[in-house]
């Protein structure tokens, strides 16, 4: 039997709910069948929200380092000694300085390939802005330190897939953002990544319109007929078989997003709306176009809830799964790749 994947974890901002749906993710030992977790945080900082959420029967074994994980029990990495005063829900330079902390450890070890993927708990996007963090999100961070030209921020649950073209940018910027080229390398990654990350051999992709009704034939914008239009003639040139441009409120509307294995929203709210209501807290994001494998649940740092036991782990833990069958997806093409005669047979038996 091969060696268990490590799965590097960053606890987020630690006065949310990130430890909290840590620790509900892997008390359950059956996990420990899948994958060998690799937390980087503090164990006092743990032990805190473990307490303060009534958790008794669990603790993380301490490790120096990835290579000395215990593959039957949750692993721990302290990332900073010194004692830290959380002040569960509140946004402020504590909670930023240690999400950081944690992230750059996890990163290294990522870098190094002591650890195989990055699951990332959430941070807050302003309190840890700082030396060594002056990025919108995780995503342009990880783009940042992995020297990635672009990335593709993709929403996943079950059988729904949503990318988007621009991402955290103002809505009052998306128009001009919006280029056929862009579209297009967008398409492209997005094609490259349904079948590399989820062995879906002849992509169905749909992409949604910009203005309301796509546009409703120039009436309401031009961008849809003379920007995104030629965009997907030219991907479906290409061999990326993509429809569209569809109007995005019925288009989800109608359910027509379920004849497709995957959907191009123009900007991030058109996209992640839907997505978020559809998939009822259960979805994750993957960042496709890096070199590694990084995926994050679909909510933020939960300040509102904090400490109180309310948080729902769902969504981490399937953001910890979907980021093992990734890796796994990845590595098992690279060996069909080397042997053709194995991706011929293995074809024929899934036909």
């Amino acid at each position: 039997m091969s060696e268990k994947l490590k799965i590097g974890i960053s606890v987020g901002d630690i006065n949310g709910i990130g430890l909290e749906v840590i620790i509900k993710s892997l008390m359950d030992n059956r996990v420990l069948d899948f994958f060998t977790p690799i937390v980087y945080g503090n164990t006092k900082v743990a032990s805190f929200h473990r307490k303060a959420i009534g958790v008794n029967d669990f603790s993380f074994n301490v490790v120096n380092s990835a290579d000395q994980a215990n593959p039957k029990r949750p692993n721990m990495i302290n990332c900073w000694q010194e004692d830290v005063k959380l002040s569960l829900g509140e946004q402020n330079e504590i909670g930023g300085k240690y999400a950081l902390l944690s992230l750059q450890k996890a990163t290294e070890d990522l870098k190094a390939g002591l650890i195989d993927a990055l699951v990332t708990a959430p941070i807050n996007k302003h309190n840890i802005q700082q030396e060594g963090f002056n990025f919108p999100g995780h995503t342009e961070y990880l783009q940042n330190a992995f020297d990635s030209k672009d990335v593709l921020m993709f929403m996943v649950s079950d059988g729904l897939r949503v990318g988007v073209v621009t991402g955290h940018i103002p809505v009052k910027d998306v128009a001009n953002s919006i280029s056929e080229e862009g579209i297009l390398h967008k398409l492209r990654m997005m094609n490259d990544s349904l079948k590399k990350d989820f062995w879906i051999q002849k992509p169905k992709i749909a992409v949604l319109g910009l203005n309301p009704h796509a546009g409703d034939d120039g009436l309401i914008g031009t961008e849809d007929q003379d920007i995104i239009k030629p965009a997907i003639e030219k991907a479906n040139a290409e061999d990326i078989f993509c429809f569209g441009p569809y109007p995005a409120d019925g288009f989800f509307a109608a359910d027509a997003y379920t004849k497709f294995d995957a959907v191009l929203a123009m900007y991030h709210d058109q996209g992640l709306i839907p997505f978020k209501h559809i998939a009822n807290r259960n979805g994750i994001n993957f960042t496709a176009g890096l070199p590694i494998v990084r995926t994050s649940p679909d909510h933020g740092t939960g300040y509102d809830i904090a400490g109180k036991n309310l948080a729902s782990h769902a969504s981490f833990l399937e953001a910890i799964f979907e980021a093992v069958h990734i890796v796994n997806r990845r590595r098992e093409q690279e060996v069909l790749t080397e042997n053709p005669l194995a991706f011929r047979r293995l074809s024929k038996d899934r036909d």
